[in-house]
């Protein structure tokens, strides 16, 4: 039998790092970089923002998936500046120094999110579906991006670094803009139906990234479920991956009325009139 491609995990621990190893190992020899032990998969304990202390970590790997991040506060500059900026200019340079020639980098649906201060995607995230006229005009990897925390700022710089390494160093670099994925598989608010990404989805879209041709050098991809109320396109993802997304926003019965509150963060405001263009 071929030998399993070695695949080094960054963020082992949380959700999406957990179930790419939890999932895959039947087609990848994992590895974790952590803060914490990963008792499940051999583990390397380091700081990501340490580049001397990660670098054992990525000896002898094929291939890495980028999940480490901070995830508490989507605004804290310190923590996104630190941990996801240079955290990633660590994983692409210790990359890039032990050879490694395909990482997949969980990017966010967070850089984009900034088009929901426009009509008629603010109004989806609303949950203000009345107001909407249909079909209206999805978000493709084409358009600017948008973020609306520093955590999505962080991390089109990261996807922006990894096409420099990419271009410069010859790796492949696959940057997935995330949904969400949520530990109990299914959303709770109304803000959350239009990027809901079903664990299963988010699974395959990492396989299908880690095996994809290496012709694909770098890219990006918006990644989200079935969902009727999506805005953000996912078909690039369908047509080059492959991907085939089974999950849905829709099948699960939320308890939320949604409303502007969840659209509008801290001291933002839509200056414009609700359930219109301008």
């Amino acid at each position: 039998m071929p030998k399993k491609p070695k695949v080094l995990v960054t963020g082992a621990s949380g959700l999406i790092g957990g179930l790419t190893w939890k999932n895959l190992g039947h087609k990848y020899e994992f590895s974790g970089l952590n803060r914490s032990n990963v008792n499940e998969i051999p583990t390397t304990q380091a700081d990501i923002t340490n580049l001397d202390e990660i670098m054992p970590a990525f000896k002898n790997i094929d291939m890495v998936v980028h999940m480490a991040n901070h995830t508490k506060d989507a605004n804290d500059w310190e923590k996104h500046s630190s941990v996801g900026m240079l955290g990633t200019r660590n994983v692409y340079e210790a990359s890039r120094l032990n050879g490694i020639k395909r990482i997949v980098l969980g990017s966010t649906g967070d850089t984009m999110t900034g088009y929901e201060m426009e009509y008629p995607y603010g109004e989806l995230a609303a949950g203000k579906y009345n107001t909407v006229e249909q079909p209206w005009e999805m978000i493709t990897e084409k358009d600017s991006t948008r973020p609306k925390s520093v955590y999505g700022a962080c991390k089109i710089f990261c996807e922006a670094l990894g096409h420099f390494y990419s271009d410069r160093y010859d790796i492949s670099i696959i940057c997935l803009r995330l949904g969400l994925v949520h530990i109990d598989n299914k959303p709770f608010l109304r803000r959350q139906l239009p990027g809901f990404l079903d664990q299963y989805d988010c699974i395959k879209i990492i396989d299908l990234s880690l095996s994809a041709p290496k012709s694909i050098k770098f890219d990006v991809f918006h990644a989200s479920s079935n969902n009727k109320y999506a805005w953000r396109d996912s078909q690039r993802a369908k047509e080059i991956l492959g991907w085939k997304p089974t999950g849905s926003a829709d099948v699960h019965e939320i308890q939320d009325d949604g409303g502007w509150h969840q659209v509008l963060e801290d001291e933002q405001k839509l200056r414009r009139t609700p359930g219109k263009k301008k």
